[in-house]
């Protein structure tokens, strides 16, 4: 099996809190920077979702802080699209130290909304499909 998607993020000063630590919320921008990241490695933008009137939505996050980062820290942020039956899918992300360490685990559940109906469509792989050069790279 392929090691999964990452993108490296170096945490800066400004993103941590007053013990030094990463605040808790800049957790949960490294895991959008990755996903979104993944979307482009696929070779879906932004703008081609709008233009067919769907955006990806979060239903549900999970964040386990499992070791401190503190500013000048390397890690890696990697993102996994798990697909099912159904308007969901499953995204699981690991925050990654330079030395290996997991200092947190994101898990989600997202789906792909159509932006005039305001619903979940039906199949968001296909519809991830459709849009995708490089498929694979999120596993459709």
């Amino acid at each position: 099996m392929a090691e999964p998607f990452s993108v490296p993020v170096v945490v800066r000063g400004y993103e941590t809190d007053t013990q030094g630590h990463l605040n808790q919320s800049v957790y949960l921008q490294y895991a959008e920077h990755a996903r979104w990241s993944l979307l482009q490695e696929a070779g879906i933008r932004q703008g081609d979702l709008l233009g067919k009137g769907l955006g990806p939505v979060a239903l549900e996050v999970t964040v386990r802080y499992l070791r401190e980062l503190r500013a000048g820290d390397e890690v890696r942020v990697s993102c996994t699209f798990l697909w099912g039956a159904g308007k969901t899918f499953r995204i699981e992300q690991t925050i990654r130290k330079a030395d290996g360490t997991v200092a947190a685990e994101v898990t989600g559940v997202g789906g792909l909304m159509d932006l005039e109906a305001r619903r979940l469509v039906a199949d968001p792989r296909e519809h991830f499909r459709g849009l995708a050069d490089r498929p694979q790279v999120m596993g459709v």
